[in-house]
């Protein structure tokens, strides 16, 4: 017998590149006891790990589903671009065992939760100016990937519009960044965004160094961040701080693109990470260097979502604002 009550809450689920988060909901709220997270590789794909979690809630039968999909999404059907899932929304439904069904790219889930998110769980980085309430934002994520989405208020409500730019080409400022998006075109092909700003990224930015000094040297990128931290390693701080740089860049480019006055959210376990030394590692320098424009840059708000529940958030606001 399940021990929930039948066709009452939605399943939401945050599909990532390394693991997967799933809760129920009630209206907007996520049920925090019944949070869940898997490990991707145990799994062959989303309908296991679907089932898996129902039987864990006592075969729980769910009047909605709706999940974001770390990748592309279209026509009903999502790719995650660090994984080799498909998820389309017949498999969903069948999976879940509910009528409504929804997939969402993970930066439009992120969206959709903006205003339903604690205060508490948002750091500020920058100030910006004051804004009207309906004013656009916007999404960058930097975690296993980099991406954005902006944020529309309309008069038929929220719509949050998906997008692909983490695969767009790297920003280059300098001669060092050009020595750099060669060398990840040379040894990982397209030089991305977030073939930088990611945690892989963060890991080839400090092979590289090594590469220039003559001393090339593999480390992950939570050893990098510790030797950054505990300034035993002068290699990781200058990693960190080009990531800074060139993520700066790439916030600022995004925010010229989109004019998002209501705010800038970073979400995503390396912009986290990142959050305490951003300031220390110039960037908001980074952020207005735009010629003429860098006193406009001024504008733009800039936070960082400290919530590892902000996507299933977003996918119950979502179920809620189209029932």
């Amino acid at each position: 017998m399940s021990k929930h009550p039948a066709d009452t809450y939605a399943l939401v689920a945050d599909i990532g590149g390394t693991n997967t988060r799933v809760a129920l909901a009630q209206g907007r709220r996520i049920l925090p006891e019944t949070v869940q997270k898997y490990a991707n590789t145990d799994f062959d794909g989303l309908e296991t790990v679907l089932r898996s979690y129902i039987a864990q809630e006592g075969d729980v039968d769910c009047a909605a589903v709706c999940v974001a999909v770390a990748g592309p999404v279209r026509d009903g059907v999502g790719a995650l671009t660090n994984l080799d899932w498909t998820i389309d929304e017949a498999t969903l439904a069948h999976a879940a065992r509910a009528q409504k069904v929804a997939i969402l790219n993970d930066l439009q889930a992120q969206g959709y939760g903006l205003g339903s998110i604690d205060p508490g769980n948002i750091r500020s980085i920058l100030a910006g100016a004051a804004a009207q309430n309906n004013a656009p934002q916007l999404v960058i994520g930097i975690g296993t990937g980099a991406n954005a989405a902006p944020v529309i208020e309309t008069s038929h409500g929220r719509m949050v519009m998906p997008s692909e730019c983490g695969h767009a080409n790297l920003p280059i400022r300098t001669e060092a960044d050009l020595r750099l998006c060669q060398y990840v075109e040379t040894t990982h092909g397209f030089p991305g965004v977030d073939d930088v700003l990611s945690g892989r990224g963060l890991e080839r930015v400090y092979r590289w160094l090594g590469l220039e000094a003559g001393d090339e040297v593999a480390k992950s990128a939570a050893d990098i961040m510790a030797g950054m931290e505990n300034c035993n390693d002068p290699r990781a701080v200058e990693t960190v701080r080009i990531f800074v740089r060139i993520m700066g860049t790439f916030i600022g480019n995004q925010a010229l693109i989109h004019l998002p006055f209501g705010g800038i959210y970073l979400i995503g376990g390396v912009a986290r990470a990142m959050a305490p030394h951003l300031n220390d590692f110039g960037f908001r320098a980074a952020f207005c260097d735009k010629g003429r424009f860098g006193e406009f840059m001024d504008s733009f708000p800039v936070a960082v979502i400290e919530d590892d529940y902000a996507a299933l958030v977003g996918c119950a606001s979502y179920l809620a604002t189209t029932e």
